[in-house]
Order: C-alpha cells, then sequence, then structure tokens
C-alpha cells in the first residue's frame, strides 16, 4: 500500500507539473498590467513559496539527524576510507562538468548575433572568496549560530565531527563511555525516523506546490525563454543531458551499475529537484531513494548526500559554462583558452562553497564573469546578466535537477565500491 502511495503521488506530481506549465504559458501571452494575471501571480506566490518553505523547514533536521546517526553507525575505520573517496568523485565529475559546459559553448556559440543596448540597471558584482576563506568558513566559530542561520557546510562539518566522536564512542572499551554513547546514537537515530515521517507529510502537499511554482515561471519567463534566449536554454540543456547519458552512464558502467535502472530509480528525486530548484530540500527525497530504491547502507547515503548537496554541482557548473559564453559573446568579448581554463578553476573551487538552494549559480555566474575580467555591474556585460536572470529559473530547474542526480551517480559508486549496496534491489525482478 505504501508503495502503491508513493507512486499516486508521483504521478500527481507530474500531473502538476504539466498542468501547471500549460497554464502558465498561457497566461505567458497575458500583459503584465492586466488584471487576471496580477490575480492568478499573487495567489500562486504563497502557495508555491509554501512548498519550498516546507522543504527547507525540513533541510537543517534531516541534516543533523542523518548524518550523525549515519556517521556513527559505521566504524571509525571506514569513515576516510567513505570520505575521501566520495570527495575526489565530486570533484571530479565537477571537473567534468565544466569540460562539458564549455565544450558546448565552444559549438553553439550562444550569444553570437545578439544586439545588447546598455542598461542603466545596477547589478552588484560580488567578489570571488579566496580558497583559504572558503576552507575556513566550512568551520563554525559556534555550531548554533551556522544551524540557525541554515549555512550548510558548516552544519555539515560540525555533524560529521559529531558523528566521528560518537562512532569511536560507541567503539570505546570502557563500558559506561559505549553505553552512554549508544543511547545517544539511538536518540539521534529515533529522530532521523521522526524527521522522515514529517517529510511524508510535506510531500503530500508536493502536487500542489508544484503546479504553483510552474505556473509563475512559465507565466513570467516564457516568452522570453522561448525567444531570444532560446538558444542559451537550449545549449544548457543539451550539455545537462550530455552529463547524465553519457558522463553518469559511462561511469555506471564502470563500475557495474545498470545505467538504465540508475536513470529510473533517480526519476523521483531528479523530477522533486527539478520543479523546488532546490538540492537541499530534495535531500529526503534523495536519501530515501537511496535506501528504498537503491539498497544503500544508511552509513554511506547519510554522509554522501547531504555533502553532495553542497560541494557536488554537476548541473551548475555547466550552466557556468555555456552562460560565460553568451554573456562574452553578446558583447562581444570572446573567451580566450586562457580565460577558459580560469573558468574551470574558479567554477570547480566557487561550488564548493555554494548551498544547494534555488538561484546560487546566479551568484556563481558573477564570481566566474569576474573572474575572466567581465565586470556584471559595467555596460552590456550588466545587460547580458541580466538577460539571463531573466531565464534563470528555467535553467535552475534543469542545473540543480542534475546536481541531485550526480550526487546519487557518487553514492551508488561509493556504495559499490565498499559493499555496502544491496544489490538484490538492482535485480530485474526488483521495483524501481
Amino acid at each position: 500500500m505504501a508503495e502503491q502511495n508513493r507512486k499516486m503521488l508521483l504521478w500527481a506530481i507530474l500531473i502538476g507539473l504539466i498542468l501547471g506549465g500549460i497554464i502558465g504559458a498561457i497566461f505567458a501571452f497575458i500583459p503584465e498590467e492586466h488584471a487576471s494575471k496580477r490575480y492568478a501571480l499573487l495567489v500562486a506566490a504563497p502557495l508555491g513559496d509554501l512548498f519550498i518553505r516546507l522543504l527547507k523547514m525540513i533541510v537543517t533536521p534531516v541534516i543533523i539527524f542523518t548524518l550523525i546517526s549515519g556517521v556513527a553507525s559505521i566504524s571509525p575505520a571506514r569513515l576516510g576510507k567513505v570520505g575521501v573517496k566520495i570527495i575526489v568523485f565530486y570533484m571530479l565529475t565537477s571537473f567534468l562538468a565544466i569540460i562539458v559546459g564549455l565544450a558546448v559553448g565552444n559549438i553553439m556559440q550562444p550569444g553570437e548575433g545578439v544586439t545588447l543596448k546598455e542598461t542603466t540597471q545596477e547589478i552588484q558584482a560580488k567578489e570571488a572568496p579566496s580558497l583559504v576563506e572558503t576552507l575556513l568558513a566550512i568551520v563554525p566559530t559556534n555550531p548554533f549560530e551556522s544551524i540557525a542561520k541554515g549555512d550548510v557546510l558548516p552544519i555539515i562539518f560540525f555533524s560529521i565531527f559529531f558523528g566521528i566522536a560518537l562512532a569511536y564512542a560507541r567503539d570505546n572499551q570502557d563500558a559506561k563511555i559505549k553505553e552512554s554513547a549508544d543511547s545517544v546514537y539511538k536518540f539521534f537515530d529515533g529522530c532521523a525516523q521522526v524527521i522522515f515521517k514529517v517529510v511524508g507529510w510535506v510531500m503530500m502537499y508536493a502536487p500542489i506546490g508544484v503546479f504553483f511554482l510552474i505556473f509563475q515561471v512559465f507565466a513570467k519567463q516564457g516568452a522570453e525563454a522561448f525567444g531570444p534566449l532560446l538558444h542559451v536554454t537550449v545549449a544548457v540543456y543539451i550539455g545537462l543531458l550530455f552529463q547524465m547519458f553519457v558522463v553518469y552512464v559511462v561511469i555506471c558502467s564502470i563500475f557495474k551499475i545498470s545505467p538504465v535502472k540508475f536513470i529510473k530509480k533517480v526519476y523521483e528525486p531528479w523530477l522533486t529537484a527539478f520543479v523546488t530548484r532546490s538540492s537541499g530540500g530534495t535531500l529526503p527525497v534523495s536519501m530515501d531513494t537511496a535506501e528504498r530504491k537503491m539498497g544503500i547502507s544508511k552509513g554511506v547515503y547519510s554522509f554522501t548526500l547531504p555533502l553532495g548537496a553542497t560541494i557536488n554541482m554537476d548541473g551548475t557548473t555547466i550552466y557556468l559554462g555555456v552562460c560565460a559564453f553568451f554573456i562574452a559573446n553578446a558583447v562581444g568579448i570572446p573567451l580566450t583558452g586562457a580565460q577558459q581554463m580560469t573558468i574551470i578553476i574558479t567554477a570547480v573551487l566557487a561550488s564548493i562553497g555554494t548551498a544547494g538552494v534555488p538561484g546560487a549559480g546566479a551568484i556563481m555566474l558573477i564570481m566566474v564573469l569576474n573572474s575572466v575580467g567581465l565586470d556584471v555591474s559595467q555596460g552590456n556585460v550588466k545587460l547580458a546578466y541580466a538577460m539571463i536572470l531573466g531565464i534563470d529559473a528555467l535553467l535552475d530547474m534543469g542545473r540543480t535537477s542534475m546536481n541531485i542526480v550526480g550526487d546519487l551517480c557518487g553514492t551508488c559508486v561509493v556504495a559499490k565500491v565498499e559493499n555496502e549496496m544491496d544489490m538484490s534491489y538492482w535485480e530485474d525482478n526488483k521495483s524501481v
């Protein structure tokens, strides 16, 4: 019955997505000042935002409870192996993703032929943080402040530290310490089970939330997305599809994981990320998929998925490569080979410290543009950047969904290497 309800919910979400897109596209042709469009958007905004707020509400407790209980559930000796392997995987796929994005940009040359008129709109440029600053920001000076502010990376750092200490305490030879540590572990594990129940309740609102979120995107951006910026939109999605159906398929094949079954199993979190545009918000769905559909040990996915939601942004780095080409071509300053190399380095490093929340890619794009001398506060660069922001919601849906697929691909690979994946979940007679 539970599986049937999940399938019904998935279908309901898909129907909400389709209906929201269709009705939103119709409203896109209605003038902005028309009362019917203003009232429709006025109603849709809070109902769509409610879904995002509900997802954000559960992100921090999901990370804390599942990460601490997950890290503490495996022996200290194995924590190091899992951590090193997943970080290497994420860095490698992020590097490949920015190469894909730049390759698509070189081939399709988005932005060529675009005529820009200088705008007076001010867009604030932001300095890219140094590597030292990025690394230091991971360590919280006050973990409770980080929790209150929702700073994902420091929360993950503290939770991992706490989980490691709990794992060592559970492995202690002193019976009193071991007993106390086991009690703490049972508390966090119990909290994890409770928060997943809350996740189930939140997802019951998903079809309604999805409808209004998609409605807003198409009602506001539909005409622009399928007009002058169609070229860059198509280029980004071609890069994303290449990453999924070539890069991830090859990786799955290398590690003897069925690529076809993998793609089928990631459909639910992919769709959730597509409509919510939030890696962090999709985290509960990704964890559920890893355990229920992929047979991955909690000790692996509770570590790799929260980490991936922050530092692994394959879809975003593809977006950065294509959009950097669009802006450079639109202002008549084609990117040189040296500039493209700078983009590769900046994009991979920027992805480490950017939280998986809606719109984070737009901030990373400013960092990348600054690194190659394109100041978004000046002249036509400002207008070209504003054009990208005009369809950022559509691009963000694609790049966020690919970020999630990359997280699950890395989780599968590490779980397979560590023998923490139940391969019976991948047999032909097993439901996906």
